[in-house]
């Protein structure tokens, strides 16, 4: 009997963690894909890889991965292919059950045409999936000599960097002119703009590394206790929502504007209720334009057991209750990547279920017009 059949004899199987490899057509993923499985701190790892196309070839790429690698063709993961998604996904754990592989990690790579939204939520909405997978992270590569043209052209390769927990940054070694440098740099700048959270990797200076790129979920894969001050950097949205009000600009051929990642909290404790309700109102209302949500909820009926919670627009994972607090900060505090969406819709709400008021907009343009208001209201 191998070690993991009887580990698995004794009680429920730790979940496996999964990891989405995503980027633009030719951004390199299948390039960074080489390099990771050749890395002796991937061993154990299957890989599942989605190419669009009847033939497949990016496998034929893919170094020591025998029988562990599952190849989905004939479309995309994004729309026609989430089936094939949840069978290979289920395919690997029967075969793990039955001793027939041996595995201690996913790596799903998407083509480079797809949403990672709907990619996500098929790994957090699946019943069974859910217990035995739990999602390590996003790791989106970006093409440094093409990256700005592709951001401007394409909303997909915007929502995979918005929504990444590392960013790759590949060819760089190819900006062989100061013009193609300065160009680099201002590429970098409107990734930390467009996700101001995610850690940024150069290929070509080592840094990209199995060490550095994963293990990026709540959960320390060596420690075992959820990271939640890493997992969600809200100082990190903070500051940048910050720099985006004072430095806000508009160029109609970005699709920056459109992506805003920010983060609100609160220290009172929220009824179990009232916080559902919360979140059901604004699925349901601003669902499609959520591209992702993370966060830790006080409950008044367990303050001392916070809630982790995780979305990806419509969908919720299983939220997952904390023994403890992991740090001194027992505040509530969530973070949302959206598109097309103020945080005033959102956090307008939040005040409104948690009743705390706020002067609206005619009431509060009222005080400030009105000459008979101390001081003589706003100047004239």
């Amino acid at each position: 009997m191998s070690a993991g059949s009887a580990a698995r004899l004794q009680g429920p199987a730790e979940p496996i963690p999964l990891t989405v490899l995503t980027g633009f057509l030719g951004a390199g993923k299948t390039s960074l894909l080489n390099r990771l499985v050749r890395d002796p701190a991937l061993a154990g790892t299957a890989v599942i890889i989605n190419e669009f196309g009847e033939i497949g070839l990016d496998h034929l790429l893919v170094k020591s991965i025998s029988d562990n690698m599952v190849l989905l063709q004939s479309g995309c993961l994004c729309c026609t292919l989430r089936g094939d998604l949840i069978t290979a996904l289920e395919g690997l754990l029967r075969d793990l059950d039955n001793g027939r592989i041996e595995f201690r990690r996913v790596i799903l790579e998407t083509t480079g045409l797809a949403d990672p939204a709907p990619v996500l939520q098929t790994a957090m909405a699946h019943p069974y999936l859910v217990l035995r997978y739990r999602l390590d992270g996003v790791i989106t590569v970006v093409d440094a000599v093409n990256g700005d043209a592709t951001l401007d052209a394409h909303m997909e390769s915007a929502k995979q960097v918005a929504v990444a927990d590392r960013i790759v940054l590949a060819k760089t070694d190819l900006l062989d002119t100061p013009e193609r440098r300065q160009a680099k740099d201002e590429l970098l700048a409107r990734l930390h703009a467009l996700n101001p959270a995610a850690t940024l990797l150069d290929v070509a200076a080592g840094e990209a590394t199995a060490e550095q790129l994963l293990g990026c979920g709540l959960f320390d894969p060596e420690r075992k206790i959820p990271d939640v001050k890493r997992w969600l950097a809200a100082e990190a949205y903070a500051d940048a929502a910050h720099a985006h009000h004072h430095e806000h600009h508009h160029d109609p051929n970005r699709h920056d504007e459109r992506i805003r990642a920010f983060t609100f909290a609160t220290a009172t404790p929220i009824p179990a209720a009232t916080f559902e309700m919360f979140i059901d109102l604004v699925r349901s209302l601003h669902g499609s334009k959520l591209l992702r949500l993370k966060g830790i909820v006080k409950l008044a009926e367990s303050p001392a057991e916070p809630l982790v919670i995780h979305g990806v627009q419509h969908v919720m994972h299983p939220p997952v209750r904390l023994q403890a607090w992991p740090d001194a900060d027992q505040r509530t505090r969530i973070v949302l990547i959206t598109r097309d969406l103020e945080p005033e819709a959102v956090t307008r709400l939040f005040d409104a279920f948690l009743n705390r008021s706020t002067i609206d907009r005619p009431d509060r343009a009222a005080l400030l017009d009105n000459p008979l208001v101390p001081f003589g209201g706003a100047d004239r």
